[in-house]
């Protein structure tokens, strides 16, 4: 919404319409009569306005209004559409702007004279879609939206909805063509200014360029088959089709009599004129012309006494099959074929071992078995064999005699048909085109239909949560949850199938414990017994070997880090613990061990599939993939692919077309289809439970979040302004890739002072006490926290600020441990012992190296003292204390300096929470490509500092 126009889109707008139509207004009033202030191109003015009366009758009202002209108004107006709290005539008009908008960009756009001789754009030519929808809009028109100003002319009338949206959409036809540069290209004032021009003498060509637009008419071929012989004829001498010429009137209702031959409106256009109008003849003449150009064998039609009906050659009706009908159909034009011919051969694909192959669904998927892919087509839903398609082929015209009827078929499609050829697939590939029902083929989709054994393991995998559970397997030393058993179940089968997967449960739901079940339960089969390789990060080895230890007592555990590490000796059913630096250093010697299973924990690690440590983890092969992850999703979905295309490789294709095909679409949220497709493809090979979920973690105690605002001091309120006004201005000034860096920098600054201005300042013995609002207020949370003995995280994604805050709290005596990426291993696991153990009442942790992996059910509290800009990080953050083992209630608080980005930042991890979790994706905000004027309202420090 433009700066100083707040609050527009809650109050009630109408539409004045004016001559010319570009200096018609928008009146903004509040319903509670109060005033409302002059901005920018609007003036503050008192209407009398006569509005619709609930009896249905109307009333009269004085209020005060502003009046906007159209171009300052669309902004206001488009974003209502879709604000919480809109009025609804706002939101409305904001629909109809955005019509204007669609329908413009398609350049539907009209030369003529407004009724007092002006020049004037208009919209048009509408197609009968695009007329539809504009009858539907002004049908949904509340009645505040018809209010008009009272005039002394007649007594008080409401226009109709249609007439009224139809001169706003001429308004903005006439409004946004005319930029300052317009008269400069077109040499004149003349439908390039704003000014209105005079042009009475233009009346004939205005009146002549409307006919077809205004009063209207819709065109539509109907082919005929005149003389087709009866099916059980000897004679198969080629049969000419024609094309006859229908009109249909866009403006009555609807009805038979809407719809004439052309040359029944020649005979007796009177009979027809009141569902035509008067132009009726004119009209289709300007209609027709459109259509010609768009399908040149209409022409002879523009030249003939009586537009009637067009001869059609094969080719003709070839081209008619295809290309010229979707021309036509862009042109508004539709085409109607002979009920008593088949037409339109459809395609798609069979899809599953080649013919004559076992029925039997394999125990698993061999790399070595043969799939294929068999194109398959058919004629009014009955499949046509190989000969049917040679015949179709070879006869080399559109209309041929088949099955004893007569058939319409492009011979192109035809001669296609019966040249593509089976071709050979992965196992994965099939899989994936059974799974989302289609395959590219010559470049477009076809539709999939599994065949034989896949299209039992497409019903097998469909739905991870079908599976059947588990039993613990001999030697578990846990009792597993419902869920848990659920989760092993599937992880069992799907794993059996030498398909690999992704367990997404939401962190400290056990997936440690289910994983080390899936591990035992393999061993069982000699067909899927061998070590288990599991990489994680540096910071979890210990929490694994832990956990191995005693929920599998007896089966050796080593860990494959540091110097001396070694694989001699190494056992079947052995696990091996090793991080992702040393896999990526040692990948060749992991590579060589026959690994039953291979685990990739926290793998969000391995996000970048350009990354050395994912192609090295690519390396590593196995009879089994599984990766774990309470975020397969941090950023974007090029993640969940390289997550996805490690534990199943080919699933989701090459990235080029997967990010083509899915991500764009789903990530621009323009094509909530591919989100359902693309949940469909992964669905069967990721899991993903929450702990929100019903009977999934009901003995989790209650989570309480809040959102701490906090002034900034003076200090910080100075540092603040002073970094964004220079920042700015050098913005201002830069090339592309220079005003990129300026934005991080500027934004990551406005955090630190939002932080400590010492931070920021990267002072080396900074006074601390006193110049943070956070600090004051973190010094409060802790005062309360420790008198009630509880346990606190504080989370911040700079070391220099949790060492800064190390330092305040030893100086207040409060015990507190760090824990950063530069902390040992070793050192790590002591701090975790030591904090769970209640040596130390408060945990400082960098969020990069400990939001993950770490097991911290001593805090009953988790303080974030500043944001990250993705929320899946700080739920991982959150999850070391909120997770299985908790029987307290946990309190999340997040520090916000109020007035500044972080609270704008604040309202987008808001916006993105919501998302939908259809493939569980979310993107990062673009702010390096935010424009100047959008930069500098996310970075206004707003209030005063206190």
């Amino acid at each position: 919404m433009p700066s100083g126009l707040p609050g527009l889109s809650r109050c009630c707008a109408v539409f004045i319409p004016s001559d010319p139509p570009r200096a018609g207004l928008m009146a903004f009033w509040r319903p509670d009569g109060a005033a409302l202030p002059s901005v920018g191109q609007g003036s503050g003015s008192e209407l009398d306005l006569v509005l619709p009366a609930p009896d249905g009758g109307v009333e009269r009202v004085r209020r005060p209004a502003l009046l906007l002209p159209l171009r300052a108004a669309l902004p206001v107006l488009t974003p209502a559409r879709a604000t919480r709290g809109s009025h609804r005539a706002a939101t409305f008009w904001g629909a109809a702007g955005l019509l204007a908008l669609h329908l413009l960009a398609r350049g539907l756009l009209l030369p003529g004279l407004s009724p007092g001789g002006h020049d004037a754009w208009r919209v048009g030519p509408l197609s009968a879609h695009d007329a539809e929808a504009v009858r539907a809009l002004a049908a949904a028109m509340p009645p505040e939206a018809r209010a008009v100003p009272l005039t002394a002319e007649g007594p008080p009338r409401l226009p109709g909805p249609e007439p009224l949206l139809r001169a706003f959409l001429d308004a903005v036809a006439d409004t946004l063509p005319r930029s300052p540069a317009a008269p400069m290209v077109t040499g004149g004032a003349a439908f390039a200014a704003p000014e209105a021009q005079h042009l009475p003498g233009l009346r004939d060509w205005a009146d002549g360029l409307a006919a077809g637009h205004d009063a209207g008419v819709r065109l539509s071929l109907r082919v005929e088959a005149p003389g087709l012989p009866d099916a059980g004829s000897e004679e198969d001498a080629p049969v000419r089709l024609r094309a006859v010429l229908q009109v249909h009137g866009v403006n009555g209702a609807a009805g038979a009599a809407d719809v004439v031959d052309a040359a029944g409106l020649w005979a007796a256009p009177e009979a027809v004129s009141p569902a035509f109008g008067p132009r009726a003849r004119a009209d289709v003449l300007v209609a027709l012309r459109r259509a010609a150009r768009a399908w040149p064998p209409l022409t002879p039609l523009l030249s003939a006494s009586v537009p009637a009906a067009v001869e059609l050659a094969d080719d003709e009706i070839t081209e008619l099959l295809g290309e010229g009908a979707r021309a036509l159909a862009a042109a508004g034009v539709d085409v109607h074929w002979p009920k008593e011919v088949s037409h339109g051969m459809t395609e798609h694909a069979a899809v599953g071992p080649p013919d004559g192959a076992a029925s039997a669904l394999p125990s698993f998927l061999s790399a070595d078995a043969l799939l294929t892919i068999r194109p398959r087509y058919a004629l009014s839903g009955r499949e046509l064999s190989r000969d049917e398609l040679d015949a179709l082929a070879e006869a080399k015209r559109p209309l041929v005699r088949l099955r004893d009827r007569w058939v319409l078929v492009d011979p192109r499609q035809a001669e296609r048909a019966r040249t593509r050829r089976e071709r050979s697939v992965t196992p994965v590939e099939a899989l994936a085109a059974a799974l989302t029902g289609s395959v590219e083929a010559d470049g477009h989709r076809v539709d999939v239909r599994p065949t034989g054994w896949l299209a039992q393991l497409r019903e097998r995998v469909a739905e991870p949560g079908a599976a059947q559970p588990v039993e613990p397997p001999p030697g578990l030393a846990a009792t597993l949850r419902d869920y848990q058993k659920q989760g092993l179940g599937w992880l069992a089968r799907t794993t059996a199938l030498g398909l690999g997967c992704c367990l997404a449960d939401d962190m400290g739901l056990g997936k440690t414990v289910t994983l080390i079940a899936l591990h035992l339960h393999r061993q069982t089969d000699l067909s899927s017994a061998g070590p288990a390789l599991v990489v994680c990060p540096a910071s979890l080895l210990g929490n694994w070997q832990r956990e191995i230890e005693r929920f599998a007592p007896g089966v050796p555990v080593r860990r494959y880090h540091g110097p001396g590490r070694g694989l001699a000796a190494l056992t079947d059913g052995e696990f091996v613990l090793t991080t992702y630096g040393t896999m990526r250093l040692d990948a060749e010697r992991l590579a060589g061990v026959p690994w039953g299973l291979v685990v990739a924990d926290e793998a969000q690690h391995v996000k970048n599939p350009y990354a050395a440590t994912a192609r090295a983890l690519r390396s590593i092969g196995a009879r089994a993939r599984v990766a774990l992850t309470g975020t397969p999703v941090e950023n974007n979905l090029t993640e969940l692919w390289a997550i996805l295309d490690w534990t199943t490789p080919g699933l989701l294709g090459r990235l080029g077309s997967f990010r083509a095909r899915y991500a764009q679409p789903v990530e621009g949220g323009r094509d909530p289809a591919a989100a359902e497709r693309l949940a469909g493809l992964v669905r069967p090979f990721l899991l993903r439970r929450r702990k929100s979920d019903p009977g999934i973690a009901p003995e989790l105690p209650p989570k309480t979040e809040t959102d701490h605002p906090v002034a900034l001091t003076p200090e910080q309120a100075a540092l603040y302004e002073a970094l964004v006004r220079e920042t700015l201005d050098r913005i201002a000034d830069a090339d592309d890739m220079g005003r990129r860096g300026l934005i991080m920098k500027l934004l990551t600054g406005l955090k630190q002072i939002c932080n400590h201005p010492a931070q920021y300042l990267k002072e080396d013995e900074p006074r601390l006490a006193g110049r943070s609002g956070k600090l004051e207020l973190l010094d409060e949370l802790l005062g309360t926290i420790l008198a009630e003995e509880s346990g606190v995280l504080v989370f911040t994604q700079y070391v220099h600020m949790a060492r800064l805050l190390a330092r305040h709290l030893t100086a207040r005596g409060v015990p507190s441990h760090l824990l950063h990426g530069g902390t040992p291993v070793a050192e790590r696991e002591a701090m975790v012992r030591r904090f769970q153990a209640g040596e130390a009442p408060v945990f400082l942790l960098s969020l990069k190296a400990a939001g993950t992996g770490l097991n911290l059910t001593r805090a009953e509290h988790v303080v974030h003292y500043d944001r990250w800009w993705n929320p899946a990080v700080e739920e991982q953050a959150t999850d070391r204390a909120y997770r299985i083992g908790q029987t307290r209630p946990v309190q999340v608080h997040r520090l916000i300096a109020e007035g500044t980005v972080e609270d704008r930042i604040a309202d987008m991890l808001g916006r993105k929470r919501e998302l939908a979790d259809a493939v569980l994706g979310a993107t990062e905000p673009t702010l390096t490509d935010l424009t100047d004027a959008e930069l500098a309202a996310l970075v206004e420090l707003r209030g005063e500092a206190r």
